[in-house]
C-alpha cells in the first residue's frame, strides 16, 4: 500500500494540532534546541497561543558547545510575545561524545574546568549556583544524563502546575526510524487517543504528554514555512549551505553526537573563534573534524590490520585505550567477558568473524562484533545486545570525576 495523505497540507495540520492543545486546560511547555525544527514549532505555537490568549513556557538546555549563531537565535525566541518563562538551563549534564574513543562522554558547564569553557555562561541561566535556591530543583544531581534530566524536569513541571502537562517536541518522523516508531506505535498511551502524542509520565493522576506538532513535515517544509511566513531562523544554516552542507545533513545541536559530527569539519570555517575553544574543551574534536566522514567514524565498513585476527585486534584496541583511560578499558573488557561467557554457557565458541548479515542481526557472536563495539564508541555495549545499566552509569560518573583531575580526554 502506498503513502496515505490527509486532504490538507502539513502546515494546516500543524495549526489544527496547536489549536487543539491550546484550547484545553493544560500546562504547556516546548522543548527547544535552537535548530530549525524546534524554532518553527515554537514560533507557530506563539501565533496560536496569541490567538487563544494563552502563554507557554520554553525549556532550552544549553550544552555549552553551541555555535554563537545558535545562542543569538535563542535570544530571538526568548523574546516571543507569548513566552511566559524561558528555562535556560546551564547545568553540568553528561553529554555524548562520539568523536573520541578515549572520552565517550563529557560534562558540560563543569565548574572544575571553568577556565576552559567554550563560551561564557549567560547571566540569566539556571546554573549550579541557583538551581536549588531559586528554583527548588532538589531532584537535580551533578552529572545527570540528558535523558534523565528531561524526565525529571517534566515531573517537576507537572508538580508545579498541578494539571495535565503537554510538552511540545519538534521531531520529524522522516529523520530517523526511531522517531517514526514513536509516532506510529500502537502500544503507547496517547492524549485523547491522538496519535501525535505520547504519554511520558503519570503522577498523581495528572500525566505528562509529549506532543509532536510537526512530525509529518519534511526538511523542505521547514524552509518553505520560514520563507512564506517570514519566521526567524538560525543564521548558521545559511553558512552551512554556503559551505556545501546539504540541508538534510546540517545539524546545530552540540556537534559531537553521532549524527551531528557529520558537520563538525565545518566548525572551524564557520566559527574559528569558537573552534579554538572546542579543541581544548572536547576530546577528539579535531579527530572528528578530520575523520567524521571517513570509514574511521562512519562505520560503513570495518577493517583491521592485515597481520591480526579480530580477536587480536580487539585486545590491541583495549590495550591502546588502557594506556590513557584504564577505567574505560576495564569497562569494555568486562562487557566482552560477559558476552563470551554467556555464549560459552550455551556451548557456543566465539568465532573470529561470521557472516556480516548475521552479525548485524545479532544472531551470532564473533570477535569482530567485539572490535566493532569499541570502534563505534559503543559505551553501553548495545552492539553486543547489552542494555544501559546502573553499573555503566557509575563507571561513567567515575570517569567524569577523573576528567576534572587528569584531563585524559583532550587527546586527538
Amino acid at each position: 500500500m502506498g503513502k496515505l495523505y490527509l486532504e490538507k497540507n502539513v502546515y494546516t495540520a500543524t495549526i489544527e494540532r496547536l489549536q487543539k492543545v491550546f484550547s484545553e486546560d493544560v500546562a504547556v511547555y516546548l522543548s527547544c534546541s535552537g535548530g530549525k525544527d524546534s524554532s518553527v514549532m515554537v514560533q507557530l505555537a506563539n501565533e496560536i497561543a496569541r490567538e487563544k490568549g494563552r502563554t507557554f513556557d520554553v525549556l532550552f538546555i544549553d550544552l555549552e558547545g553551541n555555535y554563537a549563531y545558535t545562542i543569538d537565535h535563542i535570544y530571538e525566541l526568548k523574546a516571543l510575545s507569548q513566552v511566559r518563562q524561558f528555562y535556560w538551563v546551564c547545568l553540568p549534564i553528561v553529554l555524548r561524545n562520539a568523536v573520541s574513543q578515549l572520552k565517550t562522554h563529557w560534562l558540560c558547564w563543569d565548574k572544575r574546568q571553568k577556565d576552559l569553557w567554550i563560551r561564557p555562561m549567560p547571566a540569566e541561566c539556571i546554573n549550579e549556583d541557583n538551581y536549588l535556591t531559586e528554583y527548588g530543583w532538589d531532584w537535580f544531581v551533578k552529572g545527570m544524563q540528558f535523558e534523565t534530566f528531561i524526565i525529571a524536569f517534566a515531573e517537576w513541571y507537572q508538580k508545579k502546575h498541578q494539571k495535565e502537562v503537554m510538552c511540545g517536541v519538534g521531531i520529524r518522523s522522516n529523520e530517523s526510524f526511531n522517531r517514526f516508531r514513536t509516532i506510529i506505535s500502537l502500544r503507547k498511551t496517547t492524549w485523547h487517543g491522538i496519535p501525535w502524542t505520547t504519554l511520558l509520565r503519570t503522577k498523581d493522576d495528572l500525566p505528562v504528554y509529549n506532543f509532536y506538532p510537526i512530525y509529518d513535515w519534511q526538511t523542505r517544509d521547514i524552509w518553505i514555512a520560514v520563507s512564506q511566513f517570514d519566521l526567524k531562523y538560525n543564521k548558521l544554516y545559511e553558512l552551512f549551505y554556503k559551505a556545501g552542507v546539504s540541508i538534510h545533513d546540517a545539524r546545530i545541536c552540540q556537534p559531537y553526537g553521532d549524527d551531528q559530527r557529520k558537520s563538525l569539519d565545518q566548525f572551524k570555517a564557520i566559527e574559528p573563534y569558537t573552534w579554538s575553544k572546542v579543541l581544548v574543551r572536547t576530546g577528539g574534536a579535531n579527530f572528528g573534524n578530520i575523520y567524521a566522514k571517513s570509514l574511521a567514524l562512519a562505520h560503513m565498513q570495518l577493517k583491521k590490520p592485515a597481520g591480526l585476527s579480530w580477536q587480536e585486534y580487539t585486545v590491541y584496541l583495549l590495550e591502546s585505550i588502557g594506556t590513557v583511560n584504564v577505567i574505560l578499558m576495564l569497562h569494555y573488557a568486562q562487557k566482552i567477558k560477559r558476552f563470551i561467557r554467556w555464549y560459552e554457557r550455551k556451548g557456543i565458541s566465539i568465532p573470529d568473524y561470521a557472516p556480516q548479515y548475521l552479525e548485524a542481526q545479532k544472531q551470532i557472536p564473533s570477535w569482530r562484533r567485539c572490535a566493532k563495539m569499541i570502534l563505534k564508541n559503543d559505551y553501553y555495549g548495545r552492539s553486543l545486545s547489552f542494555a544501559q545499566t546502573k553499573q555503566d552509569d557509575r563507571e561513567l560518573q567515575q570517569m567524569l570525576e577523573l576528567t576534572g583531575k587528569y584531563d585524559y580526554g583532550r587527546i586527538d
